[in-house]
Formats: structure tokens, C-alpha cells, sequence
């Protein structure tokens, strides 16, 4: 499927306004094409009043049927000109609302996947939903009326203009008037504005713990925790709707005064034309002209409202999406950087074929063409070692490739050489072809061999279509060893020039953790592998294994020589038999 746009460009994240400015300047032809046929759309319609008052006064009340059926053929160009012209700034209105709602979606997504973790560390993700679901729409409700709000401008311009040459009191009350009921709306809406601030942020609170429990039910129920979250969603479903009543109860206002101002108005312009006719101050063809306007005026008014009702929306709609798209990534890309600060257009690159990777932090040397096991005495110093050799996480990275710092070039190059896999790999919804190999690269031979390695032939037997089956949410129809089988096959089928897998193996069996070492080994054979496991299976088919303590190497060797002579080592990858 082709996106909205190749490149949705880089947003002016300011303020609100800017982005707002920025999302209109991208799309200027359509919002230019929308705003001139608004204006006639709306122009014609202001004029239809005054030629009637022509046909009038100047073909039945002077019995001219000349001037009768030229003015009446007027009104009817003018009826065609409003009909032909509304289907086209209609057009132009679902152009602009589209292109700017799907710009903005564009955008969240290329931001999810620049920042990687980064976003849904620092945005929950129920946010970033609510952002794309609904922030996104109501910006683009803001450029649907554009054309419409301009059309009504220019055609306010024109009745006045046209008021004050018949009357110069229905003018300057036409030209004054309406700028007084567009002032008194404010008092309605920056209310609402708070209100639905409020609004917006407990719904993507709601969202994002509706999709933390379906999420987690299974979970929830080993547990017993399902009531609890329910609970949970429930009150958050009251707090929703509390704010929402006040936010309708607002909105209401708004909405009644779309209707009432625009009477109360209309029904003071009528009154006094009237009493101008009566006492023979306008001709009776400027009366009927005087009611046709009084409604006419109707419409820009009513306009005007929806236009301030639909900023404030969008408004609130930029906010949330600044926020989404401020998020930084993890590690900026030094190239980047230096483009963006004046800096050469040299860029360091890695060195082709295999080169030694070092973390000096932790003083991991991982040698080209080796399985090297990296064993750590706490799991969470190996995560973050793999994190440093994958130029992953929130800091700079120190490591180095062949000498060269992985922080120095750019990142693409970095994902093209080194792919670092989770033991908890997230699935995705589609075809399990596609799973594997996204990049639709592979054979299915080379699908079912990679399986193979993987152990994992008895969960392709147990899917009906076999590689066509659909893989639900997030893998949620296979158990969590699986998954991981799954998630293994597809680190493999990347065939990175330098793999990292973290406990690839921790949710299988033992038996099914035998069979996964002899065939990694065997498969990643002269490829440089790094594995962060502590498990004597793996341990036993590794080149090299690297112990580390504190988060700096202690020890290193074979696995046997340091089960002999490193008791901490042996200490933590026994652990688990001892227990």
C-alpha cells in the first residue's frame, strides 16, 4: 500500500500554532484551490438577495419584462454558479481534512519507528493511540472548513458593502454585529477548550489501560487479578464520563448559540428593514433583499462558530501530537547532527567484512566469525551490554566496530551490521510468511529450514494454512516458548552480519533447548554470534564464553575451563539445577 506522502517532511514542533501553520503550508494548493471556490460558493449566494431586489423593483414594480427575465436569469446563473462551485470546494474540503489527518498519522508513525523504545517509554501507549485515532482527525476537521470560514469573510464583506450603500444604519449594524456575537463566543469557549484538554488526556488514560488488560488477561487470570483491572477500567470509564457530560454540557452552548445568536441577529436586521420600508426609506425590492440577507447570514455566522469550535479542537489535537512527535530517539545519529549544525558531509563508515566488536565498558571483545556467549551474575547488566553492542537505549554508546565508534556513524549502517534480538519478541498481526521474513527475501525452503533450526516444526504442523496462516495480535495464539521460537527464526533469516540474542532459549524446555544449540551452532557457523545466556546448553556449543560480574569481564575462556577454575561462574550458570 503506497503512504499519503514519500516524505511527510519535518514538522515545526513550536507550538500548536506553528504546527498547525506548518501542516497548512504543506498542503497550500488544495487549501488555496478549497478557499477560492468558497468564496464563490458563498459569494454567489450573498448575491442571490440583491438580484432578486433587482428583479423587483426593476421588472414587476416598474413592469419592465425586459429587466424582469434578465434578472430573473441572473438568479438562476447565480443558482448554478452555488451549485457547480459547493461540489467542488466540497471536494477540495475532503482533500484538505484527508491529506492533513493522514500527514499527521504519517508522522506518529515514522516517529514510532525512528525513536523505537524511546516512545513508548516516554508516552504511554494508550497516548500515542488516542493520538493517531482521534488528534489526528480533529486536526484535519480544522482545514475541512477552511474554505467554508473564507468564503464567509469575503461574503460578510459583501452583504455589508451592499447594506451600506441601501442603508447606511443596516450597514455599519451588519459590519459591527458581527464581530460582537463571534467576540461573546469566547466566553463559551476557552472553557471548552479546558474542558476537552481534560477530556482528551482520561480517554487515552482509558485507552491505554483497556489495551494493558486485554493485553494481559491471560496473566491476569493465572493471577486473579482480573476483577481488580476491571475495577480499574470501570472507575476510568466514570471519570470519562463525568468529564465528558461537562464537556457536553459546554458544547451544547456552543452548539445553541450557533442557532440563537444568529436569530437574535437576524431577527433585529429584519425588524429594522422593515421599519425602514414601511416608512419609505427602502424600496420594497431592498426589503425582500433585507429578509434574504437576514438568512443568508445564517450561514457565515453559523460558519464563523463552527470554525472557532474546530480550532479549539485542532488546537488541542496539535498539543497531543507535539508531544508524541518530540520524543527523542534513543541516539541521535551523529551524521544527523552534524548536517543539522553546518558540519561536513563526510561520514565515518564501518568497515567492511568482519571486524572485532568491543563494549570497552564492559570490556567485551567479541572475535569475527565466533559464537561468544556473554554470562552475567544479574540479567540485567547482560541487557544492557546488548543494548551498548546494538547502539540501542536512551545513552551514547561507546562501543566499536573494527575500531571505528558506533556512535560516529550513521545509525542505518549500524541496524544493516549488528541486529540485537529480545527473548520476548513481539509479533506482529498478518501473514506468518511475513512474520519471518518481512522483507520477503527467502524461499519457502528457506522459511521451513530456519524453522528447523529453531525447533519450531510442531507449530508450523499445528496452524491450518501452514506459512499462510494469520498470526493474531502480538502472537497471542502461541505460548510464550513459541513465540520466541518464532521470534528466533526471524532474528535468523535476517542473517545480520553480527547477531545478538538475548536468552533466545529462556522459555523452552530443556529437551527443545538441546536441539536449538546444536542447530544455532551449526547454522550461524563462521558468522559472528553474541549470545547473553547463562544456560549450560548454549554454554557448551560457544566459541568463546565471557563472564561478567559488576558489569565488566571477570573472566573469560571456555566454558568448561571456567566451570573449573571461576566459581562464581559456576556459581550463576548452575544456579538454575541447583534450584
Amino acid at each position: 500500500m503506497t503512504p499519503p506522502y514519500h516524505d511527510p517532511g519535518t514538522p515545526d514542533l513550536r507550538s500548536p500554532l506553528h504546527f498547525m501553520g506548518w501542516v497548512g503550508r504543506g498542503q497550500w494548493r488544495t487549501l488555496a484551490g478549497g478557499i477560492v471556490f468558497g468564496v464563490i460558493w458563498m459569494v454567489a449566494q450573498a448575491l442571490l438577495p440583491a438580484a432578486l431586489s433587482r428583479a423587483v423593483d426593476e421588472g414587476l414594480i416598474a413592469g419592465d419584462q425586459g429587466s424582469l427575465w434578465a434578472w430573473s436569469g441572473a438568479v438562476i446563473g447565480l443558482a448554478l454558479v452555488v451549485a457547480g462551485s459547493g461540489a467542488i470546494r466540497h471536494w477540495f474540503a475532503v482533500q484538505n481534512w484527508l491529506r492533513s489527518s493522514f500527514r499527521a498519522v504519517q508522522l506518529v508513525g515514522w516517529k514510532a519507528a525512528d525513536t523505537g523504545a524511546a516512545l513508548p517509554r516516554t508516552v504511554p501507549t494508550g497516548e500515542v493511540v488516542a493520538t493517531v485515532a482521534n488528534d489526528a482527525m480533529r486536526l484535519g476537521g480544522l482545514y475541512d472548513v477552511s474554505a467554508r470560514f473564507a468564503g464567509a469573510i469575503v461574503s460578510y464583506v459583501v452583504v455589508a458593502v451592499i447594506l451600506l450603500r441601501a442603508s447606511t444604519e443596516l450597514g455599519l449594524l451588519v459590519l459591527l454585529g458581527v464581530p460582537v456575537l463571534l467576540a461573546s463566543l469566547s466566553v463559551i469557549v476557552k472553557p471548552l477548550q479546558k474542558r476537552q484538554a481534560r477530556q482528551r488526556e482520561e480517554s487515552g488514560k482509558l485507552v491505554g489501560l483497556g489495551a494493558d488488560t486485554v493485553a494481559g488477561l491471560r496473566v491476569l487470570r493465572g493471577i486473579g487479578g482480573e476483577r481488580a483491572f476491571l475495577d480499574r477500567y470501570a472507575a476510568q470509564s466514570q471519570r470519562v464520563r463525568r468529564v465528558g457530560v461537562q464537556v457536553a454540557g459546554v458544547q451544547a452552548a456552543l452548539d445553541a448559540s450557533h442557532v440563537l445568536l444568529p436569530g437574535i441577529f437576524v431577527l433585529i436586521v429584519t425588524w429594522i428593514g422593515a421599519h425602514f420600508a414601511i416608512e419609505g426609506q427602502v424600496s420594497p425590492g431592498m426589503l425582500v433583499a433585507f429578509y434574504g440577507y437576514s438568512a443568508f447570514l445564517v450561514k457565515p455566522l453559523g460558519t464563523a462558530t463552527e470554525f472557532v469550535d474546530r480550532y479549539t479542537r485542532a488546537r488541542i489535537a496539535a498539543g497531543k501530537l507535539i508531544t508524541v512527535l518530540s520524543v527523542p530517539p534513543d541516539q541521535l545519529d551523529a551524521v544527523v547532527e552534524a548536517h543539522a549544525d553546518g558540519g561536513t558531509s563526510d561520514e565515518v563508515r564501518l568497515p567492511p567484512g568482519p571486524a572485532e566488536l568491543v563494549d570497552p565498558v564492559s570490556g567485551v571483545q567479541v572475535a569475527p566469525g565466533l559464537l561468544t556467549a556473554v554470562v552475567t551474575a544479574r540479567p540485567e547488566d547482560a541487557v544492557v551490554v546488548a543494548d551498548r553492542l546494538g547502539r540501542f537505549g536512551p545513552e551514547p554508546t561507546a562501543a566499536r566496530l573494527g575500531g571505528v565508534a558506533l556512535a560516529e556513524v550513521p545509525i542505518a549502517q549500524v541496524r544493516e551490521r549488528i541486529l540485537v534480538g529480545d527473548n520476548d519478541p513481539r509479533l506482529f498481526t498478518g501473514p506468518l510468511r511475513r512474520e519471518l521474513d518481512p522483507g520477503e527475501r527467502h524461499s519457502d525452503a528457506d522459511l521451513l529450514a530456519t524453522l528447523a533450526v529453531c525447533s519450531a516444526e510442531d507449530v508450523l504442523d499445528a496452524l491450518p494454512d501452514g506459512l499462510d496462516s494469520t498470526v493474531e495480535e502480538r502472537g497471542r495464539s502461541f505460548s510464550g516458548g513459541q513465540r520466541q521460537r518464532l521470534g528466533l527464526a526471524r532474528a535468523l533469516l535476517a542473517d545480520a552480519d553480527i547477531l545478538v540474542l538475548v536468552e533466545p532459549t529462556s522459555a523452552v524446555d530443556a529437551h527443545t533447548e538441546a536441539r536449538i544449540a546444536a542447530r544455532l551452532a551449526a547454522h550461524r557457523a563462521g558468522r559472528t554470534t553474541v549470545l547473553m545466556t547463562a544456560s549450560p546448553l548454549l554454554l557448551d556449543h560457544a566459541d568463546h564464553v565471557v563472564f561478567l560480574d559488576g558489569g565488566v569481564v571477570v573472566a573469560e575462556g571456555s566454558h568448561h575451563r571456567l566451570l573449573r577454575s571461576c566459581p562464581a561462574y559456576r556459581s550463576t550458570v548452575t544456579r538454575g539445577e541447583d534450584d
